[in-house]
This record gives C-alpha cells, structure tokens and sequence, in this order.
C-alpha cells in the first residue's frame, strides 16, 4: 500500500500540470469552437469546429473561462480589421460566445438602403454571383442570392441573402466609441448588430478572438461523429484545416 500513494500524487500532479498547460493555452493562444447555428453560412456551417486566436484583440476578462471580474480594461489591445470573423461575448449577457463578421468599426454609420449595405452612406461593391445555395435558417432551408462584397478595407467575402425575403432598409446604425458592429453572412437568418435588444453595438471588452482556422467538420444530418460507419459521410474531409476568410 505505501507504493501506492506516491504513484497516485504523481499522476495527480501529471494531472494538474496538464490542466494547467491547457488552461494557458486555451486563455492566452487558442481555444477551440463549435459553431452550432447558419447565422455564418456558406462560411461556417453547422457542425464546424475552429480555433481562434486569442491574443489578436488584446486580452480581457472575457479571455478566461467563466469571464472572472478582476478587470474592466483591455490589456495589449489591438484593433481588429473589417471583414475580421470573430468570436464575441454577446452583449445580452456577457456569456454567451458569437460568432460573426466586423462591418462597422468606431464612428462608423451602418445602414441597408434597398437591400445594399452602406457604410458611412457608400454602398459597399459586390458582385452577384451566378449560382444560387440553399441555406439553414432554424429549421427549413431556403433559397438564396450570393454576392461576393468588397469592405472599404479591400476585404472580399461571400454573403447570401433570401432570394424571395431579404431585409431591404434599415434605420441607420451609428457605431460608438470603443464599441463594433457585427453582420452575420447569412444575412437573413442571423441575430446580429442589427437588433439592438439582443446584441448591438459589441464592446471590445466583449472580443474573444479571431478565428484562424477550421480543425474539422461533421454533417450531424448524415450521421454522428462517434459512429464509425458512418465517418466517409458524415465528416466534411474538404473542409479540415481550412482557413477562415
């Protein structure tokens, strides 16, 4: 029995030592994600899993798990670029992680006039594209227009919008000090910047990090990921280590 204890504290060490390697890792380099909803469609789909880069923004209190209190300011900020795909703490509640794309930066006015984005009254260049992809949005899937569009910054992405509903005018958004503005590239499924109630203007405080890269990708329609069998169709092999745009 004497044998016994020193191999148990051994491994409890091994085990502490790992949780705490990780726990840096996870708070000040990389923390993985799981995007569970079509509000970043065609980009990011249901069942992508990504890393994120935690030291792109700056560090905060959101930076750690469970958020903890010590501070309200930002520590080695760094300002994040239009067209940036970002994971946030919604403001709603300052725990729930988002996951959407910077259009508008501070001081910026945000508006969609006849279903074009306009950014400090420029309409943004885009370029429809000659194919139509059906998108999640809740529980149906629906038709879209694709449109490539270019943010002042030269930043081009792909953004889809209902073929048959779209959101066509806004009131204008303007966007405070310290504080961005978020679209989600399915732009009519998405809770987003747009609706002042739930997420709004995002402090920067509230920035969790960058996403970088996606590490792998499942189909749950096709199958669960722990049945084997059902791997080669489930798993989205073209999607592994893809970066994020």
């Amino acid at each position: 029995m004497k044998n016994i204890y020193p191999k148990i504290i051994d491994n409890l060490k091994t085990l502490i030592y790992a949780l705490f390697i990780a726990l840096i890792i996870r708070s000040f380099l990389f923390q993985p994600f799981y995007i569970p909803s079509a509000s970043m469609e065609p980009n990011l789909l249901i069942g992508d899993r990504l890393f994120v880069s935690k030291y792109a923004y700056g560090y905060s209190k959101h930076s750690f798990p469970f958020s903890p209190p010590f501070s309200n300011k930002k520590f080695f900020k760094k300002d994040p670029q239009r067209g940036d795909v970002v994971v946030f703490k919604t403001p709603a509640d300052n725990r729930t992680d988002y996951i959407k794309r910077l259009i508008g930066i501070p001081g910026d006015k945000i508006q969609f006039i006849s279903g074009l984005l306009y950014i400090n009254n420029k309409p943004i260049k885009r370029t429809k594209k000659n194919i139509s992809i059906k998108v999640n949005c809740g529980n149906k899937k629906h038709d879209t227009d694709v449109f490539e569009e270019v943010l002042p910054n030269g930043k081009r992405y792909i953004a889809v919008y209902n073929a048959k509903v779209a959101l066509l005018n806004t009131d204008p958004y303007y966007v405070p000090l310290n504080h961005y503005f978020f679209l989600g590239d399915n732009r009519d499924c998405s809770s987003d910047s747009r609706y002042l109630s739930n997420v709004g203007y995002v402090n920067s405080l509230n920035l969790v990090g960058k996403a970088k890269i996606l590490f792998f990708s499942s189909d749950r329609e096709k199958g669960s990921m722990f049945n084997f069998l059902k791997w080669r169709n489930s798993i989205r092999f073209n999607r592994i280590f893809k970066i994020i745009r």
